[in-house]
């Protein structure tokens, strides 16, 4: 049992990595700030600043609002707004698809842990899912990985978003750059690729016998 856990501690390693990397991915996808677009015209978005995400855009405003307070407006993009790029939309369908894969590698790396840790010395059934949970965290990682590659490209090359009038958004930025989103995705991705290499490194103790001659 010694050499079955000792032969796994890359896997445990793979195992946290994954769990803060599928975390990450969920901050990362429930964070506003992707994209951030400094306005020139400030009469509706007082503070000259608003955010993009995936879901929804916001902004701080003064208008309709008692003096000395101020008030946060958020619109969410909706399914038929043809005017939303798609990488937005892209965005929204892979980091669904990668929380679903990152669940999937954990559960299967807490079961190959569990195997391992209780004794049970079943090789095929480890050593699967083990691979199983590799390939989840390789492929959740490669779907964050799209998403924030191509907005980020989109915030480099400064393109503009053609959003409805009830958006109260401008088309076109004085300038924007990158939200605390993206690295933090950025960041997911480097821990879920490596959980995927961690957990398809894994290989099953050779047990050795010792001959005894007389």
């Amino acid at each position: 049992m010694n050499s079955l856990v000792s032969s796994s501690h890359l896997q445990l390693a793979a195992f946290a990595l994954g769990t803060v990397g599928w975390i990450l991915c969920a901050v990362s996808m429930g964070t506003v700030e992707w994209r951030v677009w400094h306005v020139d015209n400030t009469t509706i978005i007082s503070s000259g600043i608003a955010w993009v995400g995936i879901w929804k855009v916001c902004f701080i405003s003064y208008l309709q609002v008692s003096p000395g307070y101020i008030e946060q407006f958020c619109h969410k993009f909706s399914g038929y707004d043809s005017s939303i790029p798609a990488e937005i939309y892209v965005a929204q369908g892979l980091l669904l698809i990668a929380m679903f894969m990152g669940l999937l590698g954990l559960t299967a790396t807490i079961f190959a842990l569990r195997n391992v840790y209780m004794g049970i010395t079943h090789k095929t059934l480890i050593t699967r899912f083990f691979l199983m949970g590799g390939c989840f965290y390789i492929f959740a990682g490669l779907c964050v990985l799209i998403p924030v590659s191509w907005n980020f490209y989109s915030v480099a090359h400064n393109q503009s978003i053609a959003f409805p009038p009830s958006y109260y958004m401008p088309s076109s930025p004085a300038a924007q750059e990158v939200g605390a989103a993206i690295p933090v995705g950025i960041v997911a991705v480097i821990l879920l690729l490596l959980s995927g290499v961690f957990s398809l490194l894994y290989r099953f103790p050779v047990a050795t016998s010792t001959i005894t001659k007389c």
